[in-house]
């Protein structure tokens, strides 16, 4: 070798260890994800990221008649220690990084994997990975809470006990700002609402834990965020994270080594912003979303997960999140990212807009303080959230806010990624009945003494403050199941009703709503009474955004609006449309499970003699499903892509007015 080029080896910069790549997997059943996780460890995934269908998720067996169309849809389900057993089969936990998406469940389903971790021959001790077991966000954005907050506060930090003594390299909290943005909350919101989570979580963390242990807690903290398209702002959002962060953890709780003040976090980059319109588009967005959380060194990501291109129109296929791995892995090693320090070090723009954003966090963090904290501002921060995301869907609707392809640069090619299987992967349509044969079976064959027995120490826990991680494990070991586990926590601590964040009184915004509102107005008077117009959410699905943004410009546009929440049964929605009687019902579903949700709802209309109502759908429906709803009454059925909330409205008043009916 000469010398020359020695010297320019000894000067190549050494290239940082890349974050974790993950992608967000799990569905139809507990077999197919494991093959699924598998495939992508072998192309290069070097975490895992589980997603749970919505009945694991509430605290619901797979049976359940809030379950029925759920299972399977939006994540995998796992109804017990065999679901958990066949999940990871033939991938030993001891060596990897498992990063669970999982709230008020967590006890449990963290409980179920330490069962598998052991039954495998594992050091528990060695474990790692994370249980998001954030409820807070539940209540504000992703709707799959079980308990009231208190006691959800509580089961919160007993896993954060039992795992400082038991598993002291896994996070046993991942305080989740990802869902307030997508629920519409600004950069400031998202700050103030995650850090405000964290505060709520270590001031009870505090009395559970020895004083010496509590900084090495604080350290076990982690965050779940979100990136969205404005990436300088949200590169500057990040570092602003880091820098709150440390202040909180330094000032509030004394934490003295910087390593346990550490800011740390994994991603997933914004899904609110990706379009059914010129689909394609979206994979230039996830990428520019993706620099947002790996640029600046000192606000990098320890983990990535990337959404898939297509998950605007459905399930994405197995080519679909390697494409989005293979965009994190060249990024990671073909560009020369990793062999710089931080790009954005005393650059006068950005520590500008770091601190607008750390000073509009405090000013809400104050707020929030004066209010007692998260737990009792819930109910405010819905009301902030549902506020701002009215006015980010206004400034799209009048062209403020340009989303390509869908209100500028409408007209396009048609995507050839969407011939043929429609760019999605169709869920198992036997994965359902196929889950409860094996639950079936399941309690069938298990020893039911030793489940009644550990199942009345689980009560036992629960009623006495106990630690409640000990009791879930025994249960899960001795076979109790998901829902079974979840009755014990709702008969203990009770069921809550989270608010709505939708006031029943019209807001302000009235700018661009006077023809509607005259037309809602002519409408009310020829029948006699103000359009009566009920919004429901069937099954198990959370995502209320939609449903809260239609109720919301309903009640704005002078309709009497009926919209109790989330989790309701079709037989909750039609004895509701009867008791009130309604002129219109309108429901969100966007989990997948339209066709059998919509298709008990009208059976159950019909039955009740209200058949004369109509009913309108929204969510994420592929056009033949929408033909099938269509085809059994659903009166009209809405997409993402159909932005214009007023269009929609007006839909809704012609579907009710005597002249427009007299007229056909």
């Amino acid at each position: 070798m000469t010398e020359t080029a020695h010297e320019v080896k000894k000067e190549r910069p050494a290239k940082d260890r890349p974050w974790l790549f993950r992608t967000y997997a799990g569905h139809s059943t507990a077999k197919a994800s494991n093959a699924l996780y598998r495939t992508n460890l072998s192309k290069g995934q070097t975490g895992l990221s589980v997603a749970f269908d919505l009945p694991t998720q509430t605290g619901y067996d797979s049976d359940h008649e809030l379950a029925k169309g759920e299972v399977g849809k939006v994540g995998v389900p796992v109804a017990h220690l065999g679901d958990m057993r066949m999940l990871f089969n033939e991938i030993p936990l001891e060596q990897m990084n498992t990063s669970m998406t999982i709230n008020a469940t967590a006890p449990w389903l963290l409980a179920l994997y330490i069962a598998v971790a052991e039954e495998q021959g594992a050091d528990i001790s060695k474990l790692q990975g994370t249980v998001q077991n954030d409820i807070i966000k539940e209540y504000l954005s992703r709707g799959t809470y079980v308990c009231p907050p208190r006691p959800s506060l509580r089961m919160i930090t007993d896993v954060a006990a039992y795992t400082r003594e038991h598993l002291p390299k896994w996070n046993p909290m991942n305080v989740c700002s990802y869902h307030l943005q997508e629920a519409g909350a600004t950069p400031e919101q998202e700050l103030a609402f995650a850090l405000a989570t964290a505060i709520a979580v270590l001031d009870d963390l505090k009395e559970k834990v020895p004083a010496e242990a509590f900084p090495n807690m604080v350290g076990r903290i982690s965050f779940f965020v979100n990136a969205g398209i404005r990436f300088v702002t949200e590169m500057c959002k990040m570092r602003a994270f880091v820098e709150l962060w440390d202040e909180i953890t330094r000032e509030r709780y004394g934490v003295e080594d910087p390593k346990f003040r550490r800011f740390r976090y994994g991603v997933q980059v914004n899904s609110l912003g990706l379009t059914e319109q010129q689909p394609e588009n979206n994979v230039y967005r996830i990428l520019i979303e993706m620099l947002a959380v790996t640029l600046s060194k000192n606000a990098r990501a320890r983990a990535v997960q990337l959404p898939a291109w297509n998950e605007a129109l459905g399930l994405p296929r197995p080519f679909d999140q390697q494409w989005s791995l293979r965009m994190q892995q060249i990024f990671a090693y073909e560009t020369d990212l990793l062999e710089y320090e931080d790009l954005f070090d005393n650059n006068p723009a950005v520590e500008r807009k770091v601190a607008e954003l750390k000073d509009g966090a405090r000013a809400e963090l104050e707020t929030l303080d004066g209010m007692g904290g998260a737990i009792e501002a819930i109910e405010y921060m819905k009301s902030r959230l549902v506020e701002a995301n009215a006015e980010r869907i206004a400034r799209i609707e009048a062209g403020e806010t340009v989303v390509v392809g869908v209100n500028k640069w409408t007209t396009g090619e048609p995507s050839p990624l969407t011939a043929g299987d429609g760019g999605i992967m169709k869920a198992d349509p036997k994965a359902e009945a196929d889950q409860i044969a094996r639950l079936t079976a399941w309690r069938e064959t298990r020893d039911e003494a030793a489940v009644q027995t550990a199942l009345k120490e689980l009560r036992e826990a629960a009623a006495n403050g106990v630690n409640v991680m000990p009791a879930s494990i025994k249960a899960a070991k001795a076979g109790a199941t998901t829902g079974e586990w979840g009755d014990v926590v709702r008969a203990a601590f009770g069921q809550y009703r989270g608010p709505t964040g939708v006031s029943a009184n019209p807001s302000n915004r009235t700018e661009g709503l006077d023809e509607i509102r005259e037309e809602v107005a002519r409408v009310s008077a020829s029948l006699g009474r103000k359009l009566k117009f009920l919004v429901g959410k069937p099954g198990l699905d959370g995502h209320s955004n939609g449903a809260e943004q239609i109720a919301a410009r309903a009640r704005d546009c002078g309709m009497d609006i009926a919209y109790e929440g989330i989790r309701l049964t079709p037989a909750e929605i039609v004895a509701a449309a009867k008791a009130d009687d309604a002129h219109v019902v309108g429901l969100s579903i966007l989990s997948g499970s339209h066709i059998p949700l919509l298709e008990e709802l009208m059976r159950q209309m019909k039955e009740a003699g209200l058949a004369h109502i109509p009913v309108v759908a929204g969510g994420i429906i592929p056009e033949e499903d929408a033909e099938h709803l269509r085809a059994i009454g659903i009166a009209r059925v809405y997409t993402p892509k159909d932005f214009e909330l007023n269009r929609i409205m007006f839909d809704i008043v012609a579907l009710v007015d005597p002249a427009a009916q007299a007229a056909e």
